[in-house]
């Protein structure tokens, strides 16, 4: 049984910055791809960034690209997001996500269908 845990969050003002993690315990794996999804108040889980364990290659979503930093360390089995410069439509419930293996010759790092674990949501929140 494999458990993502996210942390991080809080509140923050408009311009500041905040650093998720989400640490994977239980079973050991190595995972493809990790990445973060939030959920809006009010709608659906959008994505947010992607990083690849092996190539440590990155996606992000275009609202987010050079605000926010994914990255992670493979000792710790951790994957983060530094987010900067933080705006107040930023304000959502962030969702780590994890998959286990590609099942295609193409990467879908958007794809919320693609992953196999799910972490229960840190709450990010910026004020003006």
């Amino acid at each position: 049984q494999v458990q993502l845990v996210e942390s991080g969050g809080g509140l923050v003002q408009d311009g500041g910055s905040l650093r998720l993690s989400c640490a994977a315990s239980g079973r050991t794996l190595k995972f493809d791809s990790m990445g973060w999804f939030r959920q809006h108040p009010g709608k659906g889980r959008e994505f947010v960034a992607a990083i690849k364990w092996s190539s440590a290659i990155t996606y992000y979503a275009d609202s987010v690209k050079e605000r926010f930093t994914i990255s992670r360390d493979n000792a710790e089995n951790t994957v983060y997001l530094q987010m900067n410069s933080l705006k107040p439509e930023d304000t959502a419930l962030d969702y780590c996500a994890a998959d286990r293996d590609q099942a295609g010759p193409t990467w879908y790092p958007d794809w919320t269908d693609a992953y196999d674990y799910w972490g229960q949501g840190t709450q990010v929140t910026v004020s003006s």
